[in-house]
């Protein structure tokens, strides 16, 4: 059984994290619900049956190598009421999606991020807009004073 309370995520470093916080703060309602991310698998198993999932996870990530991603660009996903997520690209976005198909193999029943139409898409929100246009507004100011420490 799947579920909403568990997911396996890529996190930052903590060096990462204050800059991508500040951004949230401002933007993004979900900023003390949890720590900056991009979701690997989501929603996961039960909080009742991650302890036999450890093993099937474990075994898939005994070989996958250190993930190094940069955090340069701004995108936004657009939703069917028409608001806006905003987010940062992890680039280069192949070795996560690697890693995501790797997951998927080890625990296929959390394959729900493969869904969309543009198949898994790694990406770290930092907010909503209520539109896309004021998403493209928000992101060109984040995208011409980003640097990331």
């Amino acid at each position: 059984m799947k579920s909403g309370l568990t997911a396996i995520v890529a996190i930052p470093p903590d060096s990462a994290w204050e800059p991508i916080q500040a951004i949230r703060r401002v933007h993004d309602r979900h900023v003390r619900r949890w720590m900056p991310h991009v979701n690997l698998l989501f929603p996961f198993v039960a909080p009742h049956e991650i302890e036999g999932a450890v093993p099937r996870i474990a075994t898939a990530l005994q070989d996958q190598p250190p993930l190094e991603v940069t955090l340069a660009e701004f995108r936004f996903f657009r939703h069917a009421s028409g608001s806006a997520t905003v987010w940062l690209a992890p680039e280069p976005r192949q070795p996560l999606v690697a890693l995501h198909a790797v997951l998927v193999r080890a625990v296929p029943e959390c394959n729900d991020l493969d869904r969309f139409g543009e198949g898994f898409t790694p990406h770290l929100s930092v907010g909503q807009a209520r539109t896309t246009q004021e998403a493209q507004v928000i992101i060109g100011r984040l995208q011409a004073a980003w640097r990331l420490a």
